[in-house]
């Protein structure tokens, strides 16, 4: 309990003083924002700091800070630090600097803004990456609260009354056809919010959204400390923990496998693609901390919440013997762990507000993430989206390629969005520290470079080791690779920024 209350306080102290460090060193001023200077009526539209704050938010908490944190706390509770220290020193840096920019570059998508501080052929790359990513990201929050809801159709009522065993079916559907179902319907809102203004859908039902989701982390966040002073499902300390606690730690080593799987929990290049969204909405510069180092923040807060529900809720050990075995054994986070802890928790009726919140983040950031690869494709090819036409034109093939996606495993797609995901953020945060150290000072850059030189360790590790990217180095070779690419990247981001025509220019 007192790893988890500490993680909590570190990360209010870090939004509060390191956030406000990065925030200085950017230099927020007064000129005119994109939606002041421009507003077109359906991306640039002018939107107030806190029902931005909760767009934000709820754009960037899919599932990833609950299942990835679930499935990243099968290592044990030093989960707990990645967690914190991941979000504060990275993902906050990462999701601030890349909103910022995008303001300086009149609302750009990210791969624009990459093209412009790392050159042409990253801009290229970034391009085709980002749009692959966002439609991986919209289809890994179509499925996952899909089967969410499903679960909570067939088996909500048998739930509700308490009966045993619980239904399999519901009119003659089983769980998985409802999955089918609810996919097809997600889809079609999808369709919508990607087409209407942004303020027509997004921006009068997110803050509804948003407070679904606070009041669902109060929830399983109070039980779980609850329920540990009660003794009945006990939290884990981190010094109890500190060691691999994965059952089969011997072929799941905590670097890189936990720093990928965690994903938006502590850092994500997703939020990369979200963070330009707002910077066309934001009426002055000023708001960048609380919206998108915040956002961060209370994200990281999310991941921790379900970290710490995780083990404690699967804590099968008994006697001070802890385990995480139960957690790896229903596979992490999935709809059917969090239909579980949430039912434990809150019981069946305060389950279900729960439950609606989880369902709520993945689906606010699916249709976000649809909508920003049409952005990413119009900013690319320089198609203007007043018009309905060209929003269609664009829409309808994104769509549909999710949904022949859809129809894939659900765990390899995940896979590959956790490794993409994070790749795109080294990449991003790369762009940061070139723009911090040219236009701020030489010096300024490191707040964004270190984190990308661990991210350029991590990705490039999990790109050598890892089943799905085929390569499957032996591991102490793969370790070397990943530590000599990241000095790699560093020592050409320390030549290139430093040189003294670099810093003429």
């Amino acid at each position: 309990m007192y790893s988890f209350l500490g993680g909590l306080v570190l990360l209010i102290l870090g939004y509060l003083i390191y956030g406000s460090i990065v925030n200085s060193v950017f230099g927020p001023d007064d000129r005119k924002t994109p939606c002041v200077e421009h507003p077109d009526g359906v991306d640039f539209v002018p939107i107030s700091a806190g029902r931005a704050f909760l767009i934000q938010l709820l754009n960037i908490a899919g599932l990833g800070p609950i299942f990835g944190a679930l499935s990243g706390a099968i290592w044990g509770p030093q989960v707990y630090l990645w967690i914190v220290l991941g979000t504060i020193l990275a993902g906050a840096v990462h999701d601030y600097l890349v909103g910022m920019l995008s303001i300086r570059n009149d609302g750009a998508s990210v791969s624009e803004i990459t093209g412009k501080y790392l050159g042409g052929f990253m801009l290229q790359v970034m391009r085709v990456f980002s749009v692959v990513l966002l439609v991986m990201v919209g289809v890994v929050f179509m499925v996952g609260p899909a089967g969410l809801l499903a679960r909570l159709f067939v088996q909500g009522t048998s739930a509700v009354s308490g009966s045993a065993p619980a239904a399999t079916e519901l009119w003659g559907y089983s769980v998985a056809d409802w999955t089918k179902i609810l996919t097809i319907v997600i889809l079609i809102y999808y369709f919508l919010a990607t087409l209407l203004p942004i303020d027509k859908v997004i921006g009068k039902i997110y803050p509804l959204f948003g407070l679904c989701l606070i009041f669902m982390a109060i929830g399983i966040g109070g039980m779980t400390v609850y329920n540990h002073i009660q003794g009945t499902k006990p939290m884990i300390e981190l010094w109890e923990g500190f060691y691999n606690m994965h059952p089969d730690a011997a072929n799941q080593p905590i670097w890189p496998l936990m720093f990928i799987t965690v994903a938006c929990g502590a850092i994500s290049g997703f939020h990369a693609t979200q963070s330009p969204m707002m910077a066309r909405c934001l009426t002055s510069e000023r708001q960048g901390q609380f919206v998108f180092y915040g956002a961060m923040v209370a994200e990281g807060i999310i991941a921790l919440i379900w970290a710490s529900a995780g083990i404690a809720f699967y804590n099968t050990g008994v006697g001070g013997e802890f385990s995480t075995a139960a957690l790896a054994a229903i596979k992490g986070g999935n709809s059917n762990s969090v239909y579980e802890i949430s039912i434990g928790l809150l019981g069946p009726v305060g389950s279900i507000l729960a439950i609606l919140g989880v369902v709520a983040c993945p689906i606010t950031s699916g249709d976000t993430a649809f909508r920003s690869a049409r952005l990413t494709i119009a900013d690319w090819f320089k198609i203007d989206q007043k018009g309905f036409a060209p929003r269609l034109i664009l829409a309808v093939p994104l769509l549909a390629a999710g949904y022949f996606i859809s129809l894939a495993d659900y765990t390899i797609v995940w896979r590959y969005f956790s490794w993409s995901n994070q790749t795109l953020a080294m990449i991003a945060l790369w762009a940061g520290a070139v723009y911090l150290c040219r236009n701020v000072g030489a010096g300024k850059g490191f707040i964004a470079a270190i984190p990308a030189t661990f991210m350029s360790a991590v990705s490039v590790t999990y790109f050598c080791v890892a089943p799905e990217c085929y390569l499957m180095l032996e591991r102490t070779l793969a370790y070397g690779i990943g530590i000599a690419v990241a000095i790699l990247f560093f020592a050409i981001y320390y030549m290139r920024v430093y040189a003294p025509e670099s810093r003429k220019a």
